[in-house]
């Protein structure tokens, strides 16, 4: 009897060490080049604003010399450390990237730093020969295309060197979160002040626990939760039998799904006597999308 072969897909499960497995979409080589032409539009654009604008100050000026090297320096500028600027503050993603819903995450699921965002970025240089010559130096980035078509991950050799992935996000968040009818909510939003909010550094990890509560039980849901919830339970003197799975999506809800800006989220109303109670340490340098982080990262001090 022939053996049967793995299904030949983009997926693929980045196991913690608990044995719990979360399912990621690896983004295609179209897709990761359709975001980089998007990107490319947006330098184009950049930089050819910051020649025109140089060359009517400093032009009229007489300086053109300076003019031309303003310009130089910002193509410069701009073609190294694009990528590694927004890929650092917007957690893996670049306007290109977002618009695409993708996002580079490390191998194992965990936000990239700023480092590997620079070092990955960097390294396309490699990834982008041989270039070809039409009056400018174009690259073919046969080299990257031919790295990503060796691996399971479409990983180029940037991401080969820097231990990162680019993933497709899914988009129907919003629509996935309004289907959930196991839980009610209504209860749990009345007893919240109205301006109950998780901090940015909480909002991310109870955004990756709604978006996977659906793979656990009950039980499962209140444990992981629990360490979370437990939190705005002291902070906001809500019952201690409340229901944690419920409290975080109202969080979510709240975070994600109303008209709250980021300011909103940094400037988070505490009551008057939490000044005093050790928040939990920022998880910068932890893993907020896998569950066992999210528990030691949140665990409430003793």
């Amino acid at each position: 009897m022939p053996k049967q072969l793995p299904q030949i897909d983009s997926h693929i499960r980045v196991v913690t060490p608990e044995n719990i497995a979360f399912e990621y979409r690896v983004a295609s080589p179209f897709e990761r080049a359709f975001a980089y032409f998007i990107d490319a539009i947006i330098m184009i654009i950049f930089v050819t604003v910051i020649v025109f604008v140089s060359f009517m100050i400093l032009g009229s000026m007489g300086f053109f010399e300076l003019a031309i090297g303003v310009g130089l320096i910002s193509l410069f500028v701009v073609t190294w450390f694009y990528g590694a600027v927004f890929e650092t503050f917007w957690n893996g993603q670049t306007p290109g990237k977002r618009s695409m819903g993708l996002r580079v995450v490390r191998t194992d699921g965990s936000p990239i730093n700023a480092g590997q965002a620079v070092l990955r970025n960097f390294l396309r240089l490699v990834d982008g020969l041989p270039g070809l010559f039409i009056g400018l130096t174009i690259p073919t980035y046969l080299v990257g295309l031919l790295a990503t078509s060796m691996n399971s991950r479409y990983q180029r050799l940037g991401d080969l060197a820097c231990g990162t992935m680019v993933v497709a996000e899914d988009r129907s968040k919003a629509k996935r979160f309004n289907e959930i009818n196991d839980v009610m909510l209504g209860p749990v939003e009345d007893m919240l002040p109205p301006g109950a909010l998780p901090s940015r550094t909480l909002a991310k990890a109870i955004a990756q626990y709604v978006e996977r509560r659906q793979y656990f039980g009950p039980e499962r849901r209140a444990e992981i939760a629990g360490h979370i919830g437990k939190i705005f339970v002291d902070e906001y003197n809500l019952p201690t039998g409340i229901d944690y799975d419920a409290l975080l999506c109202v969080l979510y809800r709240r975070a994600f799904l109303s008209t709250n800006t980021d300011e909103d989220l940094d400037n988070v109303a505490l009551p008057p006597d939490s000044s005093s109670r050790a928040l939990p340490p920022p998880a910068s340098q932890r893993n907020p999308y896998i569950e066992p982080l999210v528990r030691r990262e949140f665990e409430p001090p003793r």
